[in-house]
């Protein structure tokens, strides 16, 4: 018997992910599940770019707004909570559609996360304390001596990332990277992942529409709620962070904007650099479900 279906849809920001997404879940009658990790946490209702509540209405969503910024969330438990809501979906449905652009998270749920050594909490709370009082360059650094391997694959500019890789340095005294590398777990379903290959353009040309309707709609009134708390890590992501120094008076507005437009851009290369290496990825060009419904047609 034929394993139950997952269909990954992935890409870099503002490629239209969502839209497609809901388009093939009303096709396949199913159900979506989000690993967008920026679109986990409740409180970030603008700037992590959720689906509207339109689009909510239209297909059941798992993983949006699920979480607050206080909670300790990462790519394990992810694995760990999202594999029995497949399940559930898998009871009522021959398929089930996931979406997002954290490669990492898609990573844990399709072949699993590594199991990497736990941690001991006075590591981490050294390691946030750290962050907070001397920036995210003392992190960077340390990780450079003693993990270059890692260093060279990792977003630097991800402070949870960085933190994490430390602390399972420090407590295990050997590098991060030399600890990442078991084997793919077998799951109860079968993937079928597809990409959408924005020209990229035209891609940063959408990037910097986004970046201006959230504006228009909030995003600073937004961070200036968030500002006591801009040290969560859920908060060390692009929106919160520039628009945190026009807030503090580093910077003024207009540099701010055009700061979060160019880390957003930066951020997508980011995406397309780390799904481009995935060999399983089907890619098509943006907004075309025909497209998708043939690379599904053996499947379905």
């Amino acid at each position: 018997m034929a394993k139950p279906l997952l269909i990954a849809i992935c890409g870099p920001t503002a490629s239209g992910k969502t839209s497609l997404s809901i388009d093939l879940a009303k096709w396949l009658d199913t159900e979506i599940l989000s690993f967008d990790s920026r679109q986990f946490y409740k409180e970030l209702l603008i700037g992590s770019a959720p689906p509207s509540p339109q689009e909510l209405k239209q297909v059941k969503h798992y993983f949006i707004q699920n979480l607050s910024i206080n909670d300790e969330f990462n790519a394990g438990r992810f694995e760990r909570e999202a594999l029995p809501v497949l399940a559930q979906i898998f009871e009522k449905n021959k398929s089930a559609v996931t979406v997002g652009g954290s490669g990492m998270y898609l990573n844990a749920l399709t072949n699993g996360f590594d199991e990497l050594p736990s941690t001991i909490e006075s590591i981490r709370a050294a390691l946030n304390t750290q962050f907070a009082e001397t920036g995210i360059e003392s992190l960077q650094e340390e990780l450079l001596k003693k993990d270059p391997t890692y260093y060279a694959q990792v977003d630097l500019k991800n402070p949870m990332r960085l933190i994490r890789a430390l602390e399972v340095i420090r407590s295990s005294g050997k590098p991060y990277s030399t600890q990442r590398t078991k084997p793919k777990k077998e799951r109860f379903f079968q993937t079928v992942k597809i990409g959408i290959d924005y020209p990229r353009e035209a891609l940063y040309h959408r990037i910097n529409h986004r970046v201006d309707l959230m504006m228009q709609t909030g995003l600073l009134e937004e961070a200036k709620t968030l500002f006591p708390l801009r040290y969560k890590n859920a908060l060390q992501t692009v929106g919160y962070s520039e628009l945190f120094k026009v807030i503090d008076g580093e910077w003024d507005i207009e540099f701010g904007v055009s700061e979060i437009k160019k880390n957003s851009r930066r951020y997508a290369k980011r995406q397309m650099t780390w799904f481009k290496k995935d060999a399983e990825i089907n890619w098509i060009e943006p907004g075309n479900i025909e497209a998708a419904q043939k690379v599904l047609a053996p499947y379905i």
